[in-house]
């Protein structure tokens, strides 16, 4: 129920007042998502065991703020202190609107200075006007500079009688210790989507206007477990004008692109229909969806296939209607739980760089071809127990989200080109320990090579270049820049790049690359290998060397020259030919 005690719509007085106020808590009961904090709040209060100083902390939006207001009123209503506040006396009503004398408010952030704390001090020790405490809430205390804390220490520790203290902050690291060791602290929790939206409908019915479920379960899971920027999400909408609130009005306001069209481009990414899913962002972006939000969205989606997959149940999905918890389980079960995560991890990595990039529609593109690609990565562990086990590998067929390939270029129609594959000749001879034929499997990968003996420092040097030399994809061409190849454990490959080569380095550390040498590198021995890489310093890489000092001095001249600084500083000088000295060991 709105608060009546502040001027609103019909009023009369002429004053508007926000969503976010007009409904602000005003009891404990209406504390939403905050019920183990109005529990312990109102017990003390029964049992008069209230504490002198309090630490609200948690997110923004949930009711750090309101409940500290609460607590003001129970402790000062006349008819208390009581849990159940009258919020009808002068007192209530002057806390609610945050005027009261004796309950002062204030900003952390732009009262940070000891100047302002030794006031504050100063202020304590008078009683209060007309209440039984004086209480000082204190919002985002953790802005506040060391001085401060330090001059608000000791009346902290000792405080007047007539004095109760109720900070709160999203920062709780930021406040010393010395400060958290003297105050009870209560953590908010985010409110669950359910809860946001059905307060979201009450305020609806409020205001007069009628709401379509799904759309407020949007605004709901846009505000992240913020109860108050899910009123403010709200609020635009009703500032628009209208009737009905529907999922066209709010995609449109948040800049989202709406259930069916992420439903299609998850379906395509699954299919392996790559074309199909860009002509799907493209639709999207044209109707005013940001790349950037586009590509959270599909976080979130991949994000409840991910919980699907391990076996949650609906009650678990974030953005994924409930409705379609079936086909959520379908679309799982064709992924795999390891490709998903790969999907994500892509994602996520995009995510990040498209906030420094001027081409955000290019880098989703990118992940949804990149996604699109993926092989089903479930398929690697019958392939590797199969190889654990001794037996011949069995014939590669197509997964379902697998599209065959023709110079590494997905085809659209994965039936017939699957039909056109020729089949496996029965006859043809099945490897042995001492030596085989090189022949190659439906993903590209080499089947079975010479007989390389166990995974050592003698025969690790010579498999890996056969396995590079034999993939054939982007992956090989980065993983052929690595400088040193070394046995780490058994069955365990350290691959060290150059410090200049990072960039190779971190392509062949995405999980769908990762994944491809993994298993390369494991047909062509026969066990599991696990790979990991590492960048090589360049002192180490100067330790190791060639010894010749000669090609040592012309190796480095060509790497100095090449630098952007060097290069600016010889055109500068009209230098042609510089001289470039080895550097001198400190004796």
């Amino acid at each position: 129920m709105p608060n009546d005690s502040i001027g609103h719509p019909g009023s009369g007085d002429g004053e508007y007042v926000v969503v976010a106020r007009r409904y602000r808590p005003t009891t404990f009961d209406e504390l939403i998502g905050q019920e183990h904090v109005a529990t312990a709040l109102s017990s003390a209060i029964a049992t008069n065991r209230v504490g002198h100083a309090y630490l609200f902390t948690g997110a923004r939006g949930v009711g750090k703020t309101s409940a500290a207001r609460i607590l003001a009123k129970a402790l000062n209503c006349p008819t208390g202190p009581t849990a159940t506040p009258c919020n009808t006396c002068e007192i209530c009503q002057s806390v609610a609107a945050g005027e009261d004398v004796d309950v002062l408010e204030i900003d952390g952030a732009s009262n940070r200075g000891i100047d302002e704390i030794r006031q504050l001090r100063q202020n304590a020790g008078v009683r209060p006007s007309r209440s039984r405490f004086k209480i000082y809430i204190i919002d985002e205390v953790h802005m506040l500079t060391k001085e401060a804390f330090n001059a608000l220490l000791k009346t902290l520790e000792e405080p007047p009688e007539h004095v109760k203290f109720i900070f709160a902050t999203t920062e709780p690291n930021k406040i010393p210790i010395t400060i958290l060791s003297r105050c009870q602290r209560f953590d908010f929790a985010g409110i669950s989507i359910s809860a946001i939206q059905q307060r979201l409908e009450q305020i609806a019915t409020a205001e007069g206007v009628a709401a379509d479920t799904d759309a407020l379960a949007l605004l709901a899971r846009r505000a992240g477990g913020s109860m108050r920027d899910s009123q403010s999400l709200l609020e635009q909408l009703l500032s628009c004008g209208g009737q009905r609130m529907t999922v066209d009005a709010v995609c449109e306001l948040l800049g989202t692109a709406p259930t069916a069209r992420l439903q299609a481009i998850v379906v395509a990414l699954v299919d392996a229909d790559a074309a199909q899913a860009l002509t799907q962002l493209d639709d999207a972006v044209q109707k005013g969806t940001e790349p950037a939000q586009l590509v959270d969205q599909l976080i979130h989606w991949y994000r409840d296939l991910m919980t699907v997959a391990v076996g949650c149940p609906a009650e678990r999905l974030l953005s994924i209607p409930t409705t379609q918890f079936g086909q959520a389980q379908t679309l799982a079960e064709q992924l795999g739980i390891d490709t998903v995560l790969a999907a994500l991890q892509i994602l996520e990595q995009t995510a990040a760089r498209m906030r420094q990039s001027l081409h955000p529609h290019t880098l989703a593109e990118m992940a949804l071809v990149q996604i699109a690609q993926l092989e089903n990565l479930e398929n690697l562990q019958a392939l590797l127990a199969s190889l654990r086990s001794g037996e011949s590998t069995p014939p590669a067929t197509p997964s379902p989200r697998q599209a065959p390939k023709k110079n590494n270029v997905v085809t659209p129609d994965r039936s017939v080109a699957s039909s056109s594959t020729p089949a496996p000749n029965p006859s043809a001879s099945t490897p042995n320990a001492s030596s085989t034929k090189a022949s190659t499997s439906a993903d590209g990968l080499p089947e079975s090579i010479q007989f390389q003996g166990p995974l050592d420092e003698e025969s690790v040097a010579k498999i890996w270049k056969h396995v590079i030399d034999n993939l054939g994809e982007m992956v090989a061409d980065q993983a052929a820049l690595s400088d040193r190849i070394t046995v780490s454990g058994p069955n365990r490959l350290a691959v060290r790049f150059r410090e200049k080569y990072t960039s190779c380095r971190q392509f062949c550390e995405r999980v769908d690359q990762k994944a491809r040498l993994e298993q390369a590198l494991s047909i062509a021995t026969g066990e599991p290998v696990t790979v990991t890489f590492e960048t090589l310093a360049d002192r180490v890489d100067r330790e190791h060397a060639p010894t010749s000092r000669a090609g040592s001095l012309r190796q480095l001249q060509a790497e100095v020259v090449q630098r952007p600084f060097v290069r600016r500083a010889l055109e500068l000088f009209e230098v042609e030919n510089p001289k470039v000295e080895a550097p001198v060991k400190p004796s």
